[in-house]
């Protein structure tokens, strides 16, 4: 029997926030990187999907395939509601969990240990076994509501990544922009990737070509 082992398995939801790019480039790193990527989209989700990269949703498993089933690593959907899946139990031994974006909804659920949907039970799931949960909420204004829950789960060890762009690494395009906050994200697990060019790697660059200048 095959196994994949369980630092090459992750979870990753994607919720009714906006930034849904953000979400699916996750998983296209992932996938093209030969991870085994378990995806849970709320219906919410599927919603601003549909509105912003303008998927056809209405067959869910097929627009997924489509989209993922090319890659090296291997995909499995699990639907929201789906609270037998597997990543619904401790005992599936599983790397860890992002959610990316997350609405203030869902942030909120998992602050408050209400597992109604899968994607909350999954998230608690990470909570008690210890494993890493990387929360990248997207909303703004923010009231002191959804700073207290953020607060709540930094507390339990839970990583808050906001999707808040940078510039110092001069981005040209919006995929520098995307491919930049999913770098980030994947640095709190050190998964190594080559998404955004580090601060000092362009200075560790231009020596490198200066002294291959020389030596021509």
């Amino acid at each position: 029997m095959n196994i994949m082992p369980q630092s090459k398995r992750w979870a990753v939801g994607i919720t009714g926030a906006s930034g849904s790019i953000y979400g699916v480039r996750l998983i296209e790193v992932l996938l093209a990187a030969g991870y085994e990527v378990h995806i849970i989209i709320t219906d919410a989700g599927w919603r601003v999907i549909k509105e912003e990269l303008g998927w056809e949703v209405v067959r869910r498993p097929d627009v997924l395939n489509q989209k993922f089933g090319h890659y090296e690593g291997t995909y499995i959907y699990h639907p929201i509601q789906d609270i037998g899946a597997s990543i619904a139990s401790g005992s599936f031994r599983a790397a860890g969990m992002f959610i990316m974006p997350c609405s203030m909804g869902t942030l909120s659920s998992i602050a408050h240990g209400a597992s109604d949907n899968l994607m909350g039970r999954a998230a608690d799931v990470m909570l008690k076994e210890g494993r890493p949960l990387i929360i990248v909420p997207r909303e703004t204004p923010l009231h002191a509501i959804h700073l207290e829950n953020m607060l709540k789960l930094a507390r339990l060890g839970v990583r808050i990544v906001p999707a808040m762009p940078a510039f110092y690494y001069g981005p040209q395009t919006l995929d520098d922009m995307v491919n930049f906050l999913v770098g980030k994200v994947l640095d709190q697990v050190h998964i190594d990737h080559e998404l955004y060019i580090r601060w000092g790697d362009s200075d560790a660059q231009q020596v490198k070509q200066s002294d291959s200048h020389r030596r021509d």
